[in-house]
């Protein structure tokens, strides 16, 4: 059985910075894609990065490109979101998301799904 546990979020100032973990745990990590998905209070949960099981094979949702940035460590069974910048409308609840396979996860598709971490940016 694969479990998620993020950690990370809390309550910064607008282009403050913050570094999200997730921790997988169960048995080969390698073979899952893995995302960070966020949901905001009224609104639906959007992707906002996703790596597949190479580290090269990272995508970025346009709302947070070129402050965001997706990372994995197959040895150590993590997936972190660096994020830069924050802006008040980055503030959600921040899941990790676990697919098997190369093929990244989307929010209908996810095989397991982490309890998420509250991110607050103030202005």
């Amino acid at each position: 059985q694969v479990q998620l546990e993020e950690s990370g979020g809390g309550l910064v100032q607008a282009g403050d910075s913050l570094r999200l973990s997730c921790v997988f745990s169960g048995r080969a990590f390698a073979m899952y894609a893995m995302g960070w998905f966020r949901q905001a209070p009224g609104k639906e949960r959007e992707l906002v990065a996703t790596v597949g099981w190479g580290a090269n094979s990272s995508s970025i949702a346009d709302s947070v490109k070129g402050r965001f940035t997706i990372s994995r460590s197959n040895a150590k069974s993590t997936v972190n979101l660096q994020m830069n910048s924050l802006k008040p409308e980055d503030t959600a609840v921040y899941y990790c998301a676990a697919k098997f396979g190369p093929i990244v996860p989307k929010v209908d598709d996810a095989n397991y799904w982490g309890q998420g971490t509250q991110v607050t940016v103030s202005s």
